[in-house]
């Protein structure tokens, strides 16, 4: 099979005959006369500040968008490339983390490439080629175009006309996405240059190089790829990497990224017999831990007066155990003293707020706490895993 695909690939639908036609819920039909309704924009704050907007669909259209998903993706993922670790069944983000820093530890540079704006600008007319390598169902080709330049709804309730872009939040733009950046990276890569390794996750990509000089070279080669479908690299996001640590001791002005919610860079690690040695490794990153800290925040657990400890626990315990899943799979250590410095103070609060006899006696709420969590360590995630308030008698479980 090829791996880069033409222009077109045979006849398409035509969008007044979609001979073949197939019923999907009785929402898609033969006729060819149903037309997706405009996706609603949402705007969501991003882990570093701002907002991102989604285009969000109707719940008729995400079901189908869901089926048509699932139709082709037997196809496309035994194209997929191994390395590519995003909206993939089997696959998640950790598995591309634990992959990067096994690469890094191999190969001593890193190119940490970042498309700008990809979803909003990805085109339209390679994703249609691309599918339609992969299927000959008419129905599948003609819904999945009609999707793409559906309008967006703005909260003010005006439309606006997309020529380019893929909605984030929609159910089959994930597969597209992934489908568009096989092509336009991943094939493209092993082709050129067979010997480069990488892990990608969506429009996010970490490539791992012998040396300096090959990893500007290799920069500059990647940097022209994008330009072919009207997209381009971060100028910002986009760098070279020294991927400094015990025995490499050169002096470089970059030596950390960040990947997927860990940031790389020199960190000290306890070898198995004690000793202590300099490794280039992923912990949870600054901004992670800001966006963590504004929804514990949030929570404003110090005014939850009308709940009992076990309640405030059972309120946050399922963010807190998805927040150490995650980010505690690497460098754990980093994550439980954040937890512990920022979750800890704010049930000091409540029991201050709570009963009378600690309101002004900080000091005995704190032993209080240390009391509780000695004899039930277990009652909040983040203690169980040794963030437990100081002057605490027992360890973590």
């Amino acid at each position: 099979m090829r791996s880069k695909p033409p222009a077109r690939f045979g006849k398409g639908p035509s969008e007044k005959d979609p001979s073949h036609g197939h019923l999907v819920g009785g929402l898609l039909h033969s006729s060819g006369s149903y037309f997706p309704p405009p996706v609603r924009a949402v705007d969501i704050p991003k882990a570093g500040g701002g907002t991102r907007s989604l285009g969000v669909p109707t719940v008729a259209d995400r079901i189908a968008q869901t089926v048509v998903a699932m139709t082709l993706e037997p196809e496309v993922e035994q194209i997929f490339h191994q390395e590519s670790y995003g909206y993939r069944p089997r696959r998640s983000a950790l598995d591309a983390v634990e992959a990067c820093k096994q690469r890094c530890w191999r190969h001593p540079w890193v190119i940490d490439l970042d498309i700008q704006g990809f979803f909003d600008n990805v085109p339209h007319g390679p994703i249609n080629a691309a599918v339609e390598r992969h299927t000959n169902l008419p129905w599948v080709l003609l819904y999945l175009k009609r999707w793409l330049v559906a309008p967006v709804q703005q909260p003010d309730g005006t439309l606006v006309r997309r020529e380019k872009g893929t909605s984030q939040g929609s159910s089959i733009s994930p597969l597209l996405s992934n489908l568009f950046m096989h092509y336009a990276f991943d094939a493209w890569l092993v082709r050129e240059y067979p010997a480069i390794r990488f892990e990608r996750y969506g429009d996010d990509a970490v490539v791992h190089c012998a040396s300096e000089k090959q990893a500007i070279f290799v920069r500059d080669i990647i940097e022209g790829r994008p330009l072919q479908f009207g997209l381009r690299l971060h100028p910002e996001k986009t760098r070279v990497v020294y991927c400094k640590q015990e025995g490499r001791e050169r002096e470089f002005p970059v030596t950390k990224f960040t990947f997927l919610g860990y940031t790389f860079r020199p960190r000290a690690a306890r070898l198995r017999d004690g000793r202590l040695k300099t490794g280039f490794l992923p912990a949870v990153s600054e901004t992670a831990m800001k966006s963590m800290a504004r929804t514990i925040r949030s929570w404003r657990l110090g005014r939850c007066t009308e709940l009992s400890f076990q309640e405030i626990a059972a309120m946050i315990n399922p963010v807190v155990a998805g927040w150490i899943n995650y980010y505690g799979r690497f460098y754990k250590s980093r994550l439980i003293r954040f937890l512990e410095q920022q979750i800890n103070p704010f049930l000091v609060k409540w029991a201050r707020r709570k009963y009378k006899r600690y309101r002004r006696a900080s000091r005995k709420a704190r032993r209080r706490l240390a009391e509780i969590a000695s004899a039930f360590p277990g009652m909040f995630a983040h203690w169980k895993h040794g963030a437990l308030p100081a002057g605490s008698t027992m360890g973590a479980v």
